[in-house]
């Protein structure tokens, strides 16, 4: 499956970086709550050749996955690394071990998380590095201005090529741009919840991507009669209804729905290829 034929096509998200729309999240490929080893390394190699083979251009990943697990994973499957491939990392986290995700934001942390990512995915720059601020699922209010600024000299430095952000608001993003260029915002956004909608709107005017994580809710899954509804009258999961109607909600958003499973990976750029009626959308909508 050529790069041209996934669902959505591809997105531009600055001159030396076009990824195509639907990506993969590499979040599943550590053990259970994103903690240690995978229990089969093997199937973890393979879903990332598969993903790169049916022509995903788009890995997301991050070095406290594991903690280093899934950034050690993805080197040993696809390294070196096509040309075509891009890696967004993020950076703003720690793991401590009880597999909490306490916040590491000073300046010295967030080098070190750089540098850690760089080496554990063999790389000499980095593409795209999100900060990530806020809680594990919704901003937290306050300047971003001394952590961004930091990932912005390292951007300097020549170890970044592209900043982002994560679990920000609206007011973040506009700071994170007095300071330097994004080209991607990452938050929690699905079909039930919508709060980004507006910001949606505005990075797409902007040409900045979009990238929701949790497309099903994450870790408390989003029940729905009406998203089981559709999915049912459409032969497909929720899953699969889910991010065809995030593919169709707006052209600058990004896909990196995860899974650990080669038939799951396959399914999900299936079913993201549905195209949704303007009465499914409809009802589907009312969710939110």
């Amino acid at each position: 499956m050529a790069a041209q034929t996934l669902p959505g096509g591809t997105f531009t998200m600055a001159e030396d970086l076009t990824v195509t729309r639907v990506g993969y999240g590499a979040m599943q490929l550590a053990g259970p709550g994103v903690f240690g080893p995978p229990k089969d390394r093997d199937a973890a190699i393979a879903v990332l050749r598969e993903a790169v083979e049916l022509g995903i251009t788009h890995i997301d990943t991050s070095d406290y996955y594991g903690p280093y697990v899934t950034n050690e994973i993805i080197r040993e499957a696809l390294h070196p690394y096509p040309d075509e491939l891009h890696i967004v990392t993020k950076v703003g986290a720690l793991r401590d071990a009880k597999g909490g995700w306490p916040h590491a934001r000073s300046p010295e942390q967030l080098r070190q998380a750089v540098h850690d990512n760089l080496d554990r995915l063999g790389l000499d720059a980095l593409d795209v590095v999100n900060l990530r601020v806020g809680g594990f699922d919704s901003p937290e209010p306050g300047s971003i201005a001394e952590p961004f600024g930091a990932l912005a000299q390292l951007q300097q430095e020549g170890l970044i090529k592209h900043l982002g952000v994560s679990t920000v608001s609206a007011e973040q993003v506009a700071e994170a741009q007095s300071i330097a260029p994004i080209v991607c915002v990452q938050n929690f956004y699905n079909i039930a919840n919508r709060a980004d909608d507006d910001l949606i709107d505005s990075l797409a005017a902007q040409g900045i991507a979009y990238v929701p994580y949790f497309p099903l809710g994450g870790f408390t899954p989003l029940q729905s009669d009406t998203l089981e509804a559709v999915a049912t009258r459409l032969q497909a999961t929720p899953m699969t209804i889910a991010l065809a109607w995030l593919l169709q909600r707006s052209e600058n958003i990004l896909l990196i729905p995860g899974t650990s499973s080669v038939a799951h990976l396959r399914e999900n750029i299936k079913g993201a290829a549905l195209t949704l009626s303007e009465n499914e959308l409809t009802e589907l909508n009312s969710i939110g």
